[in-house]
C-alpha cells in the first residue's frame, strides 16, 4: 500500500473531512453511518460498512484507491470478491467502475486537507527516534496517560501470546512454561536467546527430578551450556562437576551445547553467565514450588523476597570457573529483580488468569507492575528527555510497546498521540 492510499484510508477511518460535503460521481448524497472495519488481508480495505447513498441505506464493503482507474488496474473488475464492495472511495475520479457481475460501483471522491497531509509527513518522514517528539506538549495529559494505560495491557497481552505459545509445545504445563521464560529471563538481554536454549535442551522433568540436589542442578545447567569441556578446568569443584555431568548425560542421552553462544562481552563480572547459571540453579533448586508460589504469594514483599537465593558456596568466591573473587553472598541486585518480577511474574500471573478467566491474577500482575520501580534503559531515557515522566514499571512498560510496536515501526496512522496530532 502506498503512502496517499495510507494517508486515505486514515482519513476514512477517522471521517477526518467534511460529511456535508459528500456525493457520489452521479451527484447522490453520501451519510456514513458505519465506515467499517479495517481489513489489513487481502479483499476490499474496510468490511462491513453502512452507507446510505441518495435515499438508499446500503450494507457491505468499501474499496479505495487515489485514482477510480486503479479499480481496473488491479483487476478488482474481474474479480467475485469485489461484487461486495458498495462504494469507492478515492481522491481522483477519472474513469467509471464496474464489478465481476457488470453491475456499477457508487464512486465518492475525498480529499485529504493540506493540514492533514502536512500533519502526516511530520510524523511519517522525521527522521528522529520520536517521531512526535516536538508536538508532544500539545496533547492532553490525561489522553497520554489513557493512552499508556492501554499499551501497558498490550505489551502483557504480547507477553501473554508467547506463554500460551509455550503451553501449546508443552502439552498445557505451566510449570514447564515457567521454566523456560524464567531461564530465558536470567539471560538478562544479554544472553536471553542462549538461556533459552539452554532450557530447552535440558527437560524440566530433569531438574524436577533432582531439585533436592543443587550440585546435581548446577552439573546438568553447566554441563549442557557447554562450559564443562574445557580442558582448563582443574580446580576440584569443576572436576566433580564434570564427573556428574558426565554420568547424568550419559544415563539421560543429553547433548551440550556450544559455549562459546554464551557471551560476556561488556558484561559486568556478577552478569558473567556462569554467575547467572549458578543463579539460576539455586532458584530451580525450589522449582517444585515455584509456579504455585507465584499464584498463592499475594504480598509484593514475600513474593520478592522468594528469588531472593543464595548461590553455592563455590560461586560466593567465584564469578566464573576458576577464578576467584571476593566472598559475597551473590544475591541477585534489585534491578535484576525488577527484571524478572517485570518479564517473569507479571506475565505468568496475567497469561493465568486469562487462560482460566479469574481476574485477581490478571489485577495482581498490574499491581506487581505499579510496584516495581521504573526501568532505567535508552528507550526510558529517551521519552524522559522529550518531557514524558515515569513513575513505575507499569508506565515504563508502556513506553517500550509504544516504542517499539508504534515509533519504530512509524505506525503513527495506529497512534493514539499520532491520532491527536493528524486530526488537529
Amino acid at each position: 500500500m502506498t503512502y496517499k492510499e495510507r494517508l486515505l484510508h486514515y482519513v476514512w477511518k477517522f471521517r477526518l473531512f467534511s460529511p456535508s460535503e459528500l456525493k457520489t460521481s452521479d451527484g447522490q448524497c453520501v451519510e456514513i453511518i458505519d465506515a467499517g472495519l479495517e481489513n489489513t488481508n487481502a479483499g476490499p480495505d474496510f468490511f462491513n460498512a453502512k452507507i446510505r447513498i441518495g435515499e438508499k441505506v446500503w450494507a457491505g464493503n468499501v474499496e479505495m484507491h487515489t485514482a477510480s482507474s486503479e479499480w481496473m488496474k488491479h483487476g478488482h473488475h474481474t474479480d467475485k470478491n469485489y461484487n461486495s464492495v458498495i462504494l469507492h472511495v478515492v481522491e481522483r475520479i477519472d474513469k467509471e467502475v464496474f464489478n465481476e457481475r457488470g453491475l456499477p460501483v457508487a464512486q465518492l471522491q475525498i480529499s485529504v486537507s493540506d493540514k492533514v497531509r502536512e500533519n502526516a509527513d511530520y510524523l511519517l518522514k522525521s527522521n528522529t527516534d520520536l517521531p512526535c517528539r516536538e508536538r508532544l506538549s500539545e496533547i492532553q495529559p490525561a489522553a497520554i496517560n489513557a493512552w499508556f494505560n492501554a499499551l501497558a495491557i498490550e505489551r502483557l497481552e504480547r507477553k501473554t501470546n508467547a506463554i500460551f505459545h509455550h503451553l501449546e509445545r508443552f502439552n498445557k504445563s505451566w510449570e514447564q512454561s515457567l521454566y523456560v521464560l524464567l531461564s530465558r529471563n536470567y539471560g538478562f538481554g544479554l544472553n536471553s536467546d542462549e538461556f533459552e536454549r539452554l532450557a530447552l535442551s535440558l527437560p524440566f522433568n530433569l531438574v524436577l527430578k533432582h531439585s533436592d540436589n543443587l550440585f546435581r542442578i548446577e552439573a546438568l545447567l553447566f554441563g549442557q551450556a557447554g562450559m564443562l569441556n574445557n580442558e582448563n578446568l582443574s580446580d576440584d569443584y569443576c572436576l566433580q562437576l564434570k564427573k556428574e555431568y558426565d554420568f547424568l548425560s550419559k544415563k539421560y542421552q543429553l547433548k551440550p551445547l556450544n559455549a562459546f553462544l554464551f557471551k560476556n562481552l561488556r558484561a559486568r563480572p556478577n552478569a558473567f553467565p556462569q554467575s547467572r547459571i549458578a543463579q539460576l540453579a539455586a532458584l530451580l533448586k525450589q522449582s517444585a514450588g515455584l509456579f504455585s508460589t507465584i499464584l498463592e504469594t499475594e504480598d509484593y514483599w514475600r513474593l520478592r523476597l522468594y528469588f531472593q537465593v543464595s548461590v553455592s558456596d563455590y560461586w560466593k568466591t567465584h564469578y566464573s570457573f576458576g577464578k576467584s573473587s571476593a566472598k559475597t553472598e551473590r544475591y541477585l541486585g534489585d534491578a535484576s529483580l525488577d527484571i524478572l518480577l517485570i518479564n517473569t511474574v507479571a506475565p505468568v500471573l496475567f497469561a493465568y488468569g486469562t487462560s482460566v478467566s479469574i481476574e485477581k491474577y490478571c489485577e495482581r500482575a498490574l499491581n506487581i507492575l505499579e510496584s516495581v520501580k521504573p526501568e532505567r534503559n535508552s528507550i526510558v531515557s529517551t521519552f524522559r528527555a522529550a518531557g514524558l515522566s515515569a513513575e513505575n514499571a507499569f508506565r515504563t512498560q508502556a513506553m517500550i510497546q509504544l516504542r517499539k510496536e508504534y515509533c519504530d515501526k512509524r505506525r503513527c496512522f495506529h497512534c493514539r498521540i499520532g491520532y491527536a496530532i493528524l486530526s488537529r
